[in-house]
């Protein structure tokens, strides 16, 4: 069974049991830097390069500074002003360098932005495509896909932000140290001591924003499906049938306000402890200035070493900031990025899931043995041993009332979970020693709630065997199987036609029409076990009977299993399993399980009864 995602508790205890060690500090420079690189390396060199211009640029300007005052404060500047060219030269080339670099370094760290972002969506789509079904029946798996989509994808290039901040700071440091020690040892030792402040507290202000990352995110999730439902396109008509606007906005403006209100009280506790830090920054960089004042009035320094030691200090200053806020950037990542590892780590079974055995190509019988299920956080199983075969070529059908575990088998079949006890075979092979993904590739799946695409109709049915090469007259085929392909022709592009109104030049189909879409799709899927979960439920009378008529032509010798609330299209199945709290309580052909006068045959009458006495009757 798959690893539960952490809950919030459990991750605000990793997060205050982190402590900032050199080895941590090392490990999360060396694996953002590497995701960097890999992301765009021309660019990341170019940027370093820059970083490190800036750096020179600046601790040059200390010394250009220094030359500058010297030459006005000479005695001979009025008979030789020529003498000022030069250094007022070099500074003024210096600063248009610094200014230069930086504009450059805005451009690239945005362009570099978005490839790390670009990767790290990859990676995380990738392995939320791809992690077990199990995850999404849980609240704390949405909340942790919430959490890396909102904070972790963007973290690993802002700490390699942090990184080149204190390699340019650090850069620009050595220089101006030099200069700083050059004029007074005692005077660099007291600005490297005004950084230490800024470190104390920064450890605490990380913690903070990870805590409150973590505790907003049902809140910022619950929000976001607010809002989704007062602008989806499917939800508009209900949300104006029922007259629901304005109590979802006062639901979204209440979620809103509550969370303003702990970001204003998070905000002043990092105010609060950002102001703690840098007063006493600034306290220390005052009683370096003061020292500085100090050492002019006993005259062991004169005005011009004076002035470029004030730059200097400042600059400096500024620097070391600079080195503390990239530590406590990077710090503050890692905790997102521990985050982000953990979902990642999820994505290795999936990955594990292409390796070994391959899914035979076909079957003569699959054979379930007490299979048992529990979806996730469920007291009561879905399924309680179910027992049932299917031979080749047979079509199946089952039937039982509303959480029966009907769809849940079918999802055991496809092979889209694994049973937590018992066995499904394939010719006496358990499929969990099957590659999960050939398994899936073996079985097509068309589900009640199917999902339409906003892309072309023959997208919306060659997806059934998506990547794979396809000619126009197989989607054809699929769509004429299904009763599609006129109505895909009558579309203004024909089967080009994007099927959404979401997009410009798109249309949309009524429910019938997508109906045959998604049985096209799983046609064109071609695959020897086909799953149908209530085919026809949106098709009127005349076209589900023109599907079931034809529906052993079209599978040609392949497997199907359907499921159905409607008796009157099971009735020519080859087999009906009934199922009753998530067993198999009866079995046989439509003739059979009547003269049996059990559930099927009190179903059936019921249903029977219902259709005399008001039209069809739908579950």
């Amino acid at each position: 069974m798959p690893a539960e995602p952490l809950d919030p508790v459990a991750l605000r205890v990793a997060a205050r049991s982190q402590r900032k060690s050199m080895g941590r500090l090392t490990r999360l420079v060396r694996a953002s830097m590497s995701l960097v690189w890999q992301a765009g390396p021309r660019s990341f060199v170019a940027l370093a390069s820059l970083q490190v211009v800036s750096a020179i640029a600046l601790a040059l300007q200390v010394l250009a500074v220094q030359w500058v005052l010297s030459a006005v404060l000479a005695d001979d500047l009025r008979a030789d002003f020529s003498s000022v060219l030069a250094p007022v030269t070099l500074l003024a080339v210096l600063s248009a360098t610094g200014a230069v670099a930086g504009a450059l370094q805005s451009q690239l760290q945005r362009l570099l932005g978005e490839m790390v972002a670009r990767t790290m969506w990859t990676r995380v789509l990738r392995v939320a495509t791809g992690v077990d079904l199990r995850h999404f029946e849980s609240p704390e798996f949405y909340d942790h896909l919430n959490r890396v989509q909102t904070n972790a994808v963007a973290r690993p290039y802002q700490v390699t932000q942090g990184v080149l901040s204190m390699a340019g700071a650090g850069a620009a440091g050595v220089g101006l140290s030099i200069a700083l020690a050059s004029v007074s040892p005692l005077l660099l030792v007291l600005v490297l001591v005004g950084g230490v402040p800024l470190l104390l507290t920064s450890r605490r202000e990380s913690r903070l924003e990870f805590a409150f990352s973590v505790g907003q995110t049902p809140v910022l999730r619950e929000r976001a499906y607010l809002a989704m439902i007062q602008t989806g396109r499917e939800e508009a008509q209900e949300v104006r049938a029922f007259g629901l606007g304005s109590w979802l906005g006062e639901r979204f403006d209440a979620l809103y306000d509550r969370y303003l209100g702990d970001l204003r009280r998070h905000a002043v506790r990092r105010t609060l402890l950002s102001l703690v830090g840098q007063l006493g920054s600034a306290v220390v960089l005052g009683g370096t200035l003061l020292f500085l004042v100090w050492l002019v009035a006993r005259g062991t320094i004169d005005v011009a070493g004076a002035g470029a030691a004030i730059i200097a200090i400042r600059m400096l200053a500024s620097q070391v900031q600079s080195v503390f806020r990239g530590v406590q950037l990077i710090f503050e990542s890692g905790l997102f990025l521990d985050d982000l590892d953990a979902f990642l780590a999820m994505g290795a079974p999936a990955l594990e899931g292409t390796s070994g055995p391959q899914a035979p190509s076909g079957f003569d019988t699959i054979r379930v043995d007490d299979v048992r299920f529990r979806y996730p956080g469920a007291e009561v199983e879905a399924l309680r041993g179910i027992d049932l075969e299917v031979h080749a070529g047979e079509i199946v059908a089952l039937v039982g009332e509303n959480g029966s575990g009907k769809t849940t088998l079918a999802k055991l079949l496809a092979g889209l979970y694994r049973p937590d006890g018992g066995r499904i075979e394939w010719d006496g092979t358990d499929t969990t020693t099957f590659a999960p993904a050939s398994l899936r590739e073996r079985v097509s799946v068309t589900f009640q709630d199917f999902v339409r695409y906003a892309f072309s109709a023959t997208e919306n049915i060659t997806v059934g065997r998506a990547g794979a090469e396809s000619s126009p007259d197989e989607v054809r085929a699929a769509a004429r199987a299904a009763g599609a392909e006129q109505l895909l022709d009558d579309l203004p592009q024909g089967f080009a036609t994007r099927l959404s109104r979401l997009f410009t030049g798109g249309t949309d189909l009524s429910g019938g029409q997508w109906q045959r879409v998604a049985l096209a799709r799983s046609f064109f899927r071609d695959a020897p076990l086909v799953i149908l979960d209530e085919p026809t439920a949106a098709l009127d009378p005349r076209a589900e009977h023109e599907l079931f008529a034809t529906l052993r032509d079209v599978l040609d010798g392949r497997t199907a299993l359907f499921i159905s609330h409607r008796f009157s299209t099971v009735r020519g199945a080859d087999r009906i399993f009934v199922l009753e709290g998530g067993r198999v309580v009866e079995q046989g052909t439509h003739a059979e399980l009547m003269s049996a006068r059990g559930l099927y045959a009190d179903l059936y009458r019921l249903q029977a009864d219902t259709d005399v006495a008001g039209g069809p009757a739908q579950a």
